[in-house]
């Protein structure tokens, strides 16, 4: 258990303008082509992760083939000119909107303890649905890459914060220190020594204890998938795939074993559980919600009685559920999306899904927040959650690549 999160070489940049260097996840603003074209105005011919990455906005365009080989190539070419923190953690604290400051610790997280199936009993677990379907389009990227840059932010049940919130007290060496772009607030990186790398991983093996001395299962669940469950998923199929061709002493060496990704605390006080809406293009929206009308009285559940809110251009309201068949409006709506042919898209923001919702053609529902104190308990108990139950904060708030480290051996 103590080494299923673990220190990395991790790379960083040398002489770089840093806010030119860190750009958003690419799982963000995917409605939103505007936004991207933003940051390539504002990146021009700076080194860039924007260069190490492919926003999925981008990922199923006419041109993604040749977007992916030059990502490899950028890749080779950054690589020489990067500095390396051999066998290091790095303590981030991210200044959010109105002040808050969340905390953070990137690392590496060994794929051997990662399962994304329903039910899976593994330190690292999903707590959404992953769709298989997507993983294919992402592996496409990570098999040309030489590099990986994570915006998974994976989340610990650590309601005394004995494992990331004493580095405040204890920092390093100053990594970064800088404003993000395009809203992104700010964002500082320290080294951790290696006195405190090792508590924190005592503190984690703690954890795995006290969650064992508190259920009784063998294999306890310290881990959960906050963002970039998809990506992660991809660097395990990757993984499994080069596992086929080594032998075990082999794959257990394998840089390609582990993944990169930041720790944050359940109960930092800056973390705040958004709702994921959705939107629906290019359907009849009357139709649809009579769709919709005649799916919840056919498919009837004991749960307490939901609301979820519309736009379209027609004019909006409120859908009213007296007998869900899940316990989550998300799940609800989710259940019978997920039977429709049509097009969906996942948004952070109310604004932007009032505003998308409202075009012709198109329908936005809004959705409540979740219990962020529920997640562990909820997903020990039920498997996953509703696919895109939960967002981190909004999208401007999600984690920016920095950090990057070696892929190939």
């Amino acid at each position: 258990m103590k080494n299923v999160f673990r220190p990395a070489d991790i790379l960083l940049p040398k002489n770089t303008d840093w806010e030119k260097w860190s750009v958003v996840a690419c799982d963000q603003y995917t409605s939103e082509p505007e936004y991207w074209e933003k940051v390539e105005s504002l990146v021009g011919d700076a080194k860039s992760t924007l260069r190490l990455t492919l926003p999925e906005i981008y990922l199923e365009s006419a041109d993604a083939p040749e977007r992916i080989a030059a990502i490899g190539r950028a890749m080779e070419t950054y690589a020489p000119e990067m500095k390396k923190l051999e066998n290091s953690f790095v303590y981030v604290e991210r200044t959010l909107s109105g002040g808050r400051v969340r905390r953070g610790i990137v690392g590496m997280v060994d794929l051997e303890a990662y399962n994304y199936e329903k039910g899976a009993k593994s330190p690292i677990r999903a707590t959404e649905g992953t769709v298989i379907e997507r993983i294919p389009p992402r592996l496409k990227v990570r098999e040309g890459a030489s590099m990986e840059l994570p915006h998974v932010m994976i989340l610990i049940d650590d309601r005394d914060k004995t494992v990331i919130e004493p580095l405040a007290e204890k920092k390093g060496e100053v990594l970064y220190d800088f404003d993000l772009m395009m809203g992104g607030g700010h964002i500082a990186g320290w080294r951790v020594e290696d006195t405190e790398a090792d508590r924190v991983q005592e503190a984690i093996a703690a954890l795995a204890v006290g969650f064992t001395a508190r259920t009784g299962e063998e294999n306890p669940f310290v881990f959960a998938m906050g963002d970039g469950n998809h990506s992660l998923a991809t660097a395990k199929a990757y993984y499994e795939n080069i596992k086929k061709t080594l032998s075990p002493e082999e794959a257990a060496a394998h840089p390609a074993r582990y993944a990169l990704a930041e720790i944050v605390n359940l109960h930092d006080e800056a973390l705040i559980f958004e709702p994921i809406h959705r939107v629906v293009f290019g359907v009849n929206p009357e139709t649809l919600l009579a769709d919709f009308e005649a799916f919840c009285a056919k498919n009837k559940g004991n749960n307490a009685p939901q609301e979820i809110p519309f736009y379209h251009a027609g004019g909006e309201g409120v859908l009213k559920i007296e007998q869900p068949v899940s316990p989550l409006a998300v799940g609800t709506l989710q259940r019978f999306l997920d039977e429709q042919n049509v097009k969906i898209d996942y948004i952070h923001g109310a604004d932007v899904t009032e505003r998308l919702g409202k075009e012709p053609g198109n329908i936005g529902f809004l959705l409540p927040p979740m219990d962020k104190n529920a997640l562990f308990d909820t997903v020990e108990a039920d498997g996953v959650l509703p696919r895109k139950t939960f967002s981190m904060g909004e999208a401007c708030e999600k984690r920016f690549y920095l950090e990057a480290r070696k892929i190939t051996e």
